[in-house]
């Protein structure tokens, strides 16, 4: 690569040192370069939207277009974002507490409305910027503050179940601990047309820190399937495994099409 994309801030990095949030600017960083270099976007029309929360922090870290959402509401942001003005490509970043608690609703009817959006969520499957509260993608027994001594008692989340049930056309998991993948699986959401969902495995350090288990267990699928079942078997676990990459993407009508 000839040129370079000037994309970092000035601004102080606030995160945990070490926190696994700075692989996941790393690799958003390095998914934009090679788009906008590529010619595939244009970094002018290109929007970042963040909610509340530990993740929030990255649109502080990214020269470009921006915009801070509330609690919650990521999605909506980004809907209305592309609905006002339909060239431009809008990003999401969510904390798995925004995006599977606070916004759920808003996050299935994105999807099953099929708007040319892209969301990215931070899920460390725990609320780390309050201090250790239990999401819904929290494991069963984990004891955070809001569910001590006892630990959680309730089942976790699958949320690339729920999108795949909810319309979602572009379904994604990855592992922030593999930068280059994870660029990867971006660069795939941001060009695919629809609604892309890219649940990212981001493990907390201080309140849940999952690195040595996730390490050992990743596994990568090949391509995506094109069909519900097959989605499933990409991401069917076998054994103790966690599979990771694109496992359902399909076409079909965004929003703004149906609109227009």
């Amino acid at each position: 690569m000839t040129m370079e994309l000037q994309l970092e801030t000035n601004a102080h990095i606030t995160w945990c040192p070490g926190c696994t949030n700075a692989q996941l600017l790393v690799a958003f960083r390095e998914a934009l370069t090679e788009l906008v270099l590529g010619g595939t976007v244009a970094k002018e029309n290109v929007v970042a939207v963040a909610g509340i929360g530990c993740h929030g922090k990255i649109t502080d870290y990214l020269q470009m277009n921006t915009y801070t959402s509330l609690h919650g509401r990521v999605v909506p942001a980004l809907e209305g974002i592309k609905l006002g003005n339909p060239a431009l490509t809008v990003i999401g970043f969510e904390g798995d507490g925004d995006a599977y608690a606070e916004g759920i609703a808003h996050l299935i009817h994105a999807a099953r409305r099929n708007n040319d959006i892209n969301l990215f969520v931070h899920n460390n499957m725990v609320f780390a910027l309050t201090a250790s509260q239990a999401t819904p993608t929290s494991p069963k027994g984990f004891k955070g503050r809001s569910s001590a001594p006892e630990g959680n008692v309730e089942e976790p989340l699958d949320p690339l179940l729920l999108m795949l049930a909810a319309g979602a056309t572009f379904v994604a998991r990855t592992y922030v601990g593999d930068i280059a993948r994870t660029k990867e699986v971006m660069k795939a959401a941001i060009a695919h047309k629809g609604f892309s969902f890219v649940d990212i495995i981001q493990p907390c350090i201080t309140f849940l820190d999952t690195r040595d288990s996730y390490r050992s267990r990743i596994t990568w699928v090949e391509a995506p399937a094109a069909d519900f079942p097959g989605a499933l078997r990409l991401m069917a676990p076998t054994g103790d495994t966690v599979p990771c990459g694109v496992f359902y993407q399909v076409q079909r009508p965004t929003l703004d099409e149906m609109l227009s």
